[in-house]
């Protein structure tokens, strides 16, 4: 298995910034793909818990939001930010709207892809598909859009080490 960190990706903030990946070296990465119109938007709720309970040991949590699905996050990057914060107080870092599969996906993508494929298919199938990154940028796990984060916190807590 490859490292996330060999690959030196970068996104843009939701906030038009800049983050290079390989900055979260030794932290524990969970990237989740988000939709603030879908059925499965009020997992915010579980993430933001889950960020505030273990970010102190070392969690970060990283939405990229994605229109792919049913055009569930039609808004600009300001309106998802907003709503995000207000209607779930997300606090953990949110990045700008990308496309997850296809021509234009992120190279991001394409390497959790690579690393962890899903159920029949590679491509992620639904907003809300989440990967777990370890401390050294090996992606342990692929959870399905309707896991809720309760349901993987144990794995979370292992591969913190807490």
């Amino acid at each position: 298995m490859s490292s996330l960190y060999n690959q030196h990706f970068t996104a843009e903030t939701i906030g038009g910034g800049s983050v290079n990946l390989d900055d979260f070296y030794g932290k524990v990465l969970l990237i989740v793909n988000t939709a603030s119109k879908c059925g499965f938007t009020p997992q915010f709720d579980g993430l933001e818990s889950m960020y505030q309970r273990y970010k102190d040991d070392g969690l970060v949590i990283l939405g990229f939001p994605c229109n792919q699905f049913a055009k569930q996050d039609p808004g600009t990057n300001s309106e998802i930010a907003e709503e995000c914060r207000l209607n779930y107080g997300v606090s953990f870092p949110m990045m700008a709207k990308i496309d997850v599969n296809g021509d234009n996906a992120h190279p991001l993508y394409d390497f959790l892809k690579k690393e962890q494929s899903g159920i029949l298919t590679k491509d992620i199938k639904w907003n809300f598909t989440k990967f777990l990154i370890s401390r050294d940028g090996t992606v342990l796990e692929r959870f399905a859009p309707q896991t809720e984060p309760s349901k993987f916190e144990d794995q979370v807590r292992e591969a913190l080490g807490v």
